[in-house]
């Protein structure tokens, strides 16, 4: 009797639950409120069933938010309150935050202080690896990476990110809903994240996102992460509107300097030169010294030959021609070096020529 009695509580506490986060849907999914409007309507009337009472809203958003909730259930995606346990901390600290969100994946990546890291779609070879490496990073020390899964920057983050061990190491979030794929291109990171991370939403599922809902994305990229680092970034960039939100929100604000003739260079450079963020050279700014980091001096394995290649490269593409003028060496023997230096893992070879890794 007392299990049944167990049961049956556990089962009413779970449909409260559910007519709570009913009403807060029917009021959040009415046309014209968002996330202001919600907070002046619950905070009016009390409560969110006296609010979604108030709002009385129509048949067809009624229907609307079942069929959500029911394609929500099937494909395992779970609705956040912003009294969750794991509705992320430093985002409920922003004013006007989204109220619900939908999760898909290990929500446990929530609970992680988290690190944004975002640029430009159009980035470099050179600036992509820097951002992995440096996500790479981060995750092994227990951070999730947080991006927006577009093409370039942010997809080096994600899969810099997962690199590390564990299940928890980034968040993806979309401007469209968590079971939209956008772009389609990144339909196997998607994945990937899912599987290794989290992807999350304020938008309903299924909702195909409007250019003008990826300002709000990017909004709470930078109120999710305590730190955000600004890689390659013009300035059209959206990334450029997500460190403005960083600042407005106090986040501690990085970037990472580009070449002055590039005009991915403009954002991050600008940035820095204002005094408005932080200048970002690589995890000794975050970590220190790691002893675990290659060591890539002259005294290493490497031969003088080798080193004297090595010690010329850097995130910027070298050819092995304009390497041989360099380090006065024959295009046999930097051709020999690189192919030494790329087996040992400590070069890449990109568009451009040769970097450093």
């Amino acid at each position: 009797m007392g299990a049944f009695l167990i049961a049956v509580f556990m089962q009413n506490s779970y449909n409260l639950r559910m007519d709570e986060l009913f009403n807060k849907l029917l009021i959040l999914r009415t046309p014209g409120i968002g996330p202001v409007k919600y907070a002046e309507l619950v905070s009016k009337f009390g409560s969110a069933q006296a609010a979604a009472h108030a709002v009385a809203a129509t048949d067809s958003v009624r229907d609307a938010v079942l069929r959500e909730m029911d394609a929500a259930a099937q494909l395992h995606i779970k609705y956040i309150c912003d009294d969750d346990e794991f509705y992320p901390a430093q985002l409920r600290e922003i004013k006007n935050h989204p109220p619900v969100i939908t999760a898909r994946g290990n929500i446990d990546t929530l609970k992680k202080r988290a690190i944004g890291m975002v640029g430009t779609r159009h980035a470099t070879a050179a600036g992509m690896t820097f951002m992995a490496n440096l996500a790479c990073k981060f995750a092994e020390h227990g951070f999730a990476v947080a991006s927006g899964m577009a093409m370039g920057t942010d997809t080096a983050a994600h899969r810099g990110a997962l690199r590390a061990d564990g299940n928890t190491q980034t968040i993806a979030v979309l401007g469209g809903g968590v079971d939209y794929i956008w772009p389609i291109e990144n339909e196997s990171l998607y994945y990937e994240i899912i599987a290794r991370g989290v992807v999350i939403s304020e938008m309903p599922v299924g909702f195909k996102p409007l250019g003008s809902n990826f300002v709000q994305r990017n909004r709470w990229i930078a109120g999710i992460a305590e730190k955000l680092i600004l890689g390659e970034a013009d300035t059209k960039s959206g990334s450029m509107t997500t460190a403005r939100f960083a600042i407005e929100s106090n986040r501690e604000l990085w970037a990472i300097p580009s070449h002055p003739a590039d005009s991915r260079s403009i954002g991050p450079n600008s940035l820095i030169a204002d005094g408005l963020a932080k200048l970002c050279r690589g995890e000794s700014d975050f970590f220190g010294t790691d002893k675990n980091v290659k060591n890539l001096k002259p005294e290493n394995k490497n031969s003088e030959s080798e080193n004297d290649v090595l010690d010329k490269l850097g995130t910027i593409p070298l050819s092995e021609s304009v390497l041989a003028q360099i380090v006065k060496k024959s295009i046999s023997e930097i051709k020999r070096d690189l192919v030494v230096l790329e087996l040992r893992g400590v070069v890449k070879k990109v568009d451009g020529g040769y970097i450093k890794l």
